[in-house]
């Protein structure tokens, strides 16, 4: 049997000890809330909607599987966006699958506004999905027109009090029918001054009637480039005295830590130990170094890396052995661009190593790093024996710290092309 209990949005008491994972596999939303802005993505924006990459469903079972070896705190999967998980159904119902099926006894929960929920929710109930967050911030279409620019209902865009009134209904029956499979139902507020923070007594009232068993109000926080991104944040005191409002009807939620959609850890972590970002670009490392089998060098006589890259008239090109342990093979010298051309020349060099997964070079100015790098080759700056600057660069790894080198030049002037001895 599943516990419950390990829930830890939606029990105070497990928040320090177990720890949650979103998978940001649902990039799409069928709603444009007026506090709501997804393209910010940095490491102080903390809040839903954001994220530093998306992922497939293929993706997120990887990457989950990486985080649970790393965190094996984590007892809940949560897929929360960056948009609405049932904008994006088929990508969300076939990472729910594949989690269950990999991770059978894990803890499995949505974050939805409800809209498009309905259809999906005997399925969930067969997957084990234990807890759905269904986001209401208004059950007056009058309020609710105020707070969302449009719904998406199939291929159909609403606005005005048609769409807040669709928009409810559809929640209301999201929320019946969800109680009726035995799924915990908590709602999101999000409190917007002036707009709905008088209105919360009455969406606590209604929401109790419908079997939901928690509520979360939330503090608004602007946004910029949302509609509401100019009108302050919900007074902290404010959010407390709706809170307590709607306790007369609901019980409440006053822990929640507004999670990215690619969170990951407990809940009083700020930042994700396990970087998604980081992680998304490892793989891709992965993916072009299978196709990109060699490694150029800068190199006078082919046993060091001695070279700096506006010296070297032509690179060493090499490729591991055709079996594991053979070392490195000699492939070609290729000649590189000659001077002149500005950028043009490093943009040509790129083309010229388009096979290659790094250059190992002494130094390499700023122009040249970039055009490398815009090509995916890795630049490494180096000095020491070829294949030791091999070894790591076939492996995907760091330099070891006695090898890399950061040029600075030296006290012989302009003139000096680099004698490849190690000067300062």
């Amino acid at each position: 049997m599943i516990d419950v209990s390990k829930h830890p949005c939606f029990n105070d008491k497990a928040r320090e000890k177990f720890g949650r994972i979103h998978l940001p596999v649902a990039p799409r939303c069928n709603m444009l809330c007026n506090y709501c802005n997804r393209k910010y993505n940095c490491v102080s924006e903390s809040h839903p909607g954001i994220t530093s990459a998306v992922l497939t469903p293929n993706q997120a079972l990887e990457y989950l599987e990486e985080a649970v070896s790393c965190r094996p705190e984590i007892e809940v999967v949560g897929l929360a966006g960056p948009g609405d998980p049932f904008a994006n159904p088929v990508e969300t119902m076939e990472t729910l699958r594949r989690v269950r099926n990999r991770f059978p006894d894990i803890l499995l929960c949505v974050a939805t506004s409800g809209i498009n929920l309905g259809p999906y929710i005997e399925e969930l109930a067969e997957l084990g999905i234990s807890h759905v967050t269904l986001t209401i911030n208004a059950i007056d279409p009058q309020i609710g027109k105020r707070i969302y620019s449009w719904i998406r209902d199939g291929n159909r865009p609403l606005r005005g009090e048609r769409a807040a009134e669709i928009l409810w209904q559809r929640q209301k029956s999201a929320v019946r029918k969800l109680k009726a499979y035995g799924i915990t139902v908590k709602v999101n507020s999000i409190v917007i001054p002036g707009i709905n923070d008088r209105h919360m007594p009455e969406v606590a009232k209604s929401i109790a009637e419908l079997g939901a068993d928690v509520m979360n109000c939330m503090t608004m926080v602007p946004v910029r480039g949302s509609v509401f991104g100019d009108r302050g944040a919900t007074d902290g005191l404010k959010t407390e005295q709706v809170r307590s409002d709607c306790s007369k009807h609901m019980p409440q939620a006053r822990h929640c830590a507004r999670c990215r959609a690619d969170a990951v850890g407990l809940l009083s972590e700020m930042a994700s130990p396990l970087a998604l970002k980081d992680w998304v670009d490892r793989q891709q490392s992965k993916s072009w170094s299978a196709h990109r089998p060699y490694v150029a060098v800068a190199s006078h006589e082919g046993a060091l890396v001695n070279q700096h890259l506006g010296e070297a008239e032509r690179l060493w090109i090499y490729q591991e052995g055709p079996h594991q342990g053979d070392g490195f093979e000699l492939r070609e010298h290729r000649r590189t661009p000659l001077p002149g051309g500005g950028d043009r020349r490093w943009q040509s060099l790129a083309r010229l190593l388009c096979d290659c997964r790094a250059l190992l070079v002494v130094s390499a100015g700023e122009s040249p790093c970039k055009a490398l790098k815009n090509q995916g080759i890795r630049v490494i700056e180096m000095e020491g024996l070829i294949e030791d600057g091999l070894t790591a660069a076939f492996a995907n790894q760091e330099i070891p710290p006695v090898m890399k080198r950061h040029f600075q030049g030296c006290s012989r002037g302009i003139g000096c092309r680099g004698t490849g001895t190690g000067c300062n």
